[in-house]
């Protein structure tokens, strides 16, 4: 047995991507950067129309822009912020108006607080955390799933972590909001089986992006949360792939790069009574 069929690294179906049409659309959010840009893409590249979503408005139009002129597909611009209720369910009506169905959907948007312990964290912020990297993942995927059981066609890819694997002292909402979205991404990936669809869970460890510098946390050693571990760092194209391939693949869940996801394996038979003091003492922050 190799580590990609150990669960819940592995969880197969024999299924792959619906095949790019005129009236169809892959939906990425949070795809003016990083792994969601990344993603855009690799699904611009098999020649899927695109409609991106991100807060940065400029950043998202000049990718758009970029990939419907590199690849020649239909590139459609929203600019929401997903942590608000009203512009996150504008956003059916919207891809509606544009004459297009959403068969492939990325919920990529997501961002982490961290770098102190909870009691002394941003409550509203914390909050926030929760809205965008739980609350917007499961009010897109009522959005489309439904309708991609109908067709009996579509693909959701979920970007959860590493970190939703064990809980992670001064990391406490992040962890637990991406537990969440591993936890529901597995679950329904079960009850679509066999319906056509497939529903990933892309968990990649560290990533070389900005994500943590815009947290702002060190950790012991001073250095930055995602270049702690040496060896681990993959980079943004990397979990992009790894994530599309997982949905061609019709796969559960998909931890990128050999030696995270062997430590993750090993790590589940260490009991938390001893992997959560070490890892309150790796992660405290450099002050």
């Amino acid at each position: 047995m190799c580590l990609a069929d150990f669960p819940p690294f592995g969880g197969t179906s024999p299924l792959s991507l619906p095949k790019p049409k005129s009236s169809s659309a892959a939906l990425v959010t949070g795809a003016s950067s990083g792994i969601g840009s990344e993603t855009a893409r690799l699904l611009a590249e098999r020649g899927y129309a695109l409609v991106l979503v991100a807060r940065r408005k400029d950043r998202l139009t000049a990718r758009a822009d970029e990939l419907a002129e590199q690849y020649g597909v239909r590139a459609e611009t929203i600019a929401a912020d997903l942590s608000k209720p009203t512009p996150r369910g504008k956003i059916p009506g919207q891809i509606e108006q544009l004459g297009l169905e959403v068969e492939v959907l990325i919920n990529n948007a997501g961002f982490a607080t961290g770098g102190e312990p909870f009691h002394k964290a941003d409550p509203e912020r914390e909050l926030e955390q929760v809205r965008v990297d739980v609350e917007a993942v499961v009010a897109l995927t009522s959005a489309f799933l439904p309708a991609m059981v109908e067709r009996g066609r579509g693909a959701i890819l979920n970007v959860a972590s590493t970190a939703a694997m064990q809980p992670i002292p001064y990391s406490a909402g992040y962890s637990a909001a991406k537990a969440y979205v591993l936890a529901f991404s597995e679950a329904i990936h079960q009850e679509v089986r066999g319906r056509g669809v497939t529903v990933t869970a892309l968990a990649p460890g560290p990533v070389d992006t900005d994500f943590w510098q815009i947290a702002g946390w060190e950790v012991q050693g001073g250095k930055s949360f995602e270049r702690a571990v040496p060896g681990t760092l993959i980079t943004p194209q990397q979990a992009a792939r790894a994530g599309i391939q997982g949905l061609e693949r019709g796969e559960r869940v998909v931890v990128p790069g050999l030696p995270i996801r062997a430590a993750m394996l090993a790590s589940r038979y260490i009991p938390h009574a001893v992997k959560l003091p070490a890892l309150e003492r790796f992660m405290r922050p450099n002050r």
